[in-house]
């Protein structure tokens, strides 16, 4: 089952932005954050990337970093 969450997670972090290729250091950088906080988030619709952004300033700066490149503009 964890295995399956991780990959939705990293299938869906992109999907605000598709034109935007995830890398595995991007992926990497937030899944510990997305196990934390955002765990029960359904994958799809950039509601991992929303949930993950109402928790910012309690994510890892690297996680930080992608979160703010992914957010709609």
């Amino acid at each position: 089952m964890r295995k399956a969450l991780s990959l939705f997670f990293l299938a869906s972090l992109s999907l605000p932005n598709a034109a935007v290729a995830q890398t595995a250091a991007e992926r990497a950088a937030c899944q510990a954050d997305f196990e934390k906080f955002c765990a029960g988030v359904e994958p799809g619709g950039g509601r991992v990337v929303e949930c993950l952004a109402k928790h910012l300033n309690e994510l890892t700066p690297q996680c930080q970093t992608v979160v703010k490149a992914n957010m709609p503009k």
